[in-house]
């Protein structure tokens, strides 16, 4: 099952309320007034980038599995022109890992992935219905995670994004998300 940011909404989904707003990682831009025929877009950001040394400027990805309007901001250090090389990790846009090299048009939107970098992203998501039982699940997690020293991001404690570098081993880690999943607690991925 694909990662989906729209599970922690409270709101009906007509209202097209992003699960977030302001500082804490997402945020609504309004370029025109729905009355033009435009939507509003919904921008995913990154609260801290594994990458933030290297930023020197942000990008957006369309998130097309998602509804109209759905973006994610990935911070990305510039190569030459319009090819950027990703310094982030992906939470919800598919085919880019970091280190990944993307082209970008003139409205600083990813059309194309130049290079792959042979990194892989594992994309956890918890869906657990409480909020203890979310909080104990991202210790357990959290403990895993730093057990193997990969880097990674949390998005809202709620989305977990690793860096799977070539020749990295996460298999404990693939194993104890595994058995979460198992009892329906998340939803996970490994990208390349």
């Amino acid at each position: 099952m694909r990662l989906d940011p729209t599970t922690t909404r409270t709101a009906p989904a007509a209202d097209r309320i992003p699960p977030c707003a302001g500082a804490d990682g997402c945020r609504r831009i309004r370029g025109s007034e729905p009355d033009y025929g435009r939507h509003p877009i919904t921008l995913i950001t990154h609260e801290d980038p594994i990458g933030k040394d290297l930023i020197d400027h942000r990008v957006q990805a369309d998130l097309p599995d998602r509804k109209d309007g759905w973006r994610e901001q990935l911070g990305v250090r510039r190569l030459a022109g319009d090819t950027f090389e990703v310094a982030c990790l992906p939470f919800f846009t598919q085919g880019i890992c970091h280190r990944d090299v993307v082209a970008v048009d003139d409205d600083q939107l990813v059309t194309s992935v130049v290079h792959k970098s042979g990194h892989r992203t594992l994309r956890v998501a918890l869906v657990m219905k409480y909020e203890v039982d979310r909080e104990k699940a991202r210790e357990m997690i959290q403990a895993k995670v730093s057990e193997t020293g990969l880097p990674h991001e949390w998005l809202h404690g709620t989305y977990l994004a690793v860096d799977l570098p070539p020749g990295s081993n996460a298999d404990s880690l693939v194993h104890l998300v595994t058995s979460l999943a198992q009892s329906g607690n998340l939803f996970w991925e490994i990208e390349s």
